[in-house]
């Protein structure tokens, strides 16, 4: 498990400084000049190894999560991230989504965190899907699928409270604990696939926002030609893009550098697939030169270490 835990959170971080410097760049563009390796500046003039507001705010999450589930706690540390520039990979912030801005403004007025995030349908970018995979590591234990989504639901809606953005968080933090659980990628998707159904099928949710995931939930996804994936910033964009490179890649590397060739919202679509791809494969899968290449390696690895003690 401990490896798993070190897999995920840096599985996610390089993935995530894999996508920063050619964010917005098309897939087009990418096809003629593939991502190999990390590279320097580009979209946001940042040097090699510098991860984005994604694994900042996953990193704020596991932090607060070793001291157990705390909305207030987390939601400081996103303040504190917005401010001072916590858990940034060089001190300072350079890239964050419009509703994630908006949220941590209203925490830092005051609003409780069961308040702050936007809840319009306008309001469903990937910004809390890219930070819920510790989620995943906290609840495993949890044997109550209800309390499992309601602790979803909770720390999803501090930035994103829409059932949409919290059912993407919801089936992605499933599958990444049937990771953490040992099963084999196509165990673990039948397994969400028919798990999430029958969860839903006695929920109060209206039934066209459950209709939504249905490529992922009712169909194969890895069957769909990449032609039909999208890569943008539309949460469930996000989530079957990054389901589609983990499921489609037998590799660590491959499997993020595929997210990040799809274009669009590079970093993101490969953060949230890297951190499957670091529990499945392991710690000791992802490159070494791309973990030492990371900023603060060290200090993802040591609060890896301890959020794996915390949840063991």
């Amino acid at each position: 498990m401990k490896n798993r835990v070190k897999g995920a959170l840096m599985g996610a971080s390089v993935a995530d400084a894999l996508g920063v410097p050619v964010e917005f760049k098309s897939r087009e563009y990418l096809t003629q000049q593939p991502v190999t390796d990390y590279t320097g500046y580009g979209t946001w003039n940042q040097p090699p190894g510098t991860f984005s507001d994604d694994s900042s705010m996953l990193l704020c999450t596991a932090e607060s999560l070793c001291r157990g589930l705390d909305l207030n706690d987390i939601a400081s540390l996103f303040s504190r991230w917005l401010q001072q520039g916590h858990w940034s990979a060089r001190g300072q912030v350079f890239d964050i989504g419009n509703a994630t801005h908006m949220a941590i403004q209203q925490l830092m007025l005051g609003v409780s965190p069961l308040d702050s995030g936007g809840r319009s349908e306008h309001s469903n970018g990937n910004g809390s899907l890219m930070r819920i995979l510790p989620l995943a590591i906290s609840l495993r234990t949890e044997p109550d699928k209800a309390a499992r989504y309601e602790t979803v639901r909770q720390v999803s809606g501090i930035t994103h409270a829409h059932v949409r953005s919290v059912l993407a968080c919801f089936i992605y933090v499933e599958f990444a604990i049937a990771l953490l659980n040992g099963e084999s990628k196509q165990a673990a998707y039948a397994q969400t696939q028919q798990q999430i159904t029958s969860f839903l099928d006695g929920q109060p949710i209206d039934s066209h926002e459950i209709s939504l995931f249905d490529r992922i939930l009712k169909a194969d996804l890895t069957a769909l030609d990449v032609s039909r994936i999208r890569s943008s910033g539309y949460v469930i964009d996000t989530l079957e893009s990054s389901l589609w490179c983990f499921l489609r890649s037998s590799t660590y590397s491959e499997s993020v550098l595929t997210a990040v060739n799809l274009g669009e919202d590079t970093d993101t679509t490969a953060c949230v697939t890297g951190g499957l791809a670091g529990i499945y494969y392991g710690y000791e899968a992802i490159p070494a030169h791309w973990i030492n290449g990371l900023a603060r390696h060290t200090d993802i690895i040591d609060l890896a270490d301890l959020l794996a003690a915390r949840y063991p």
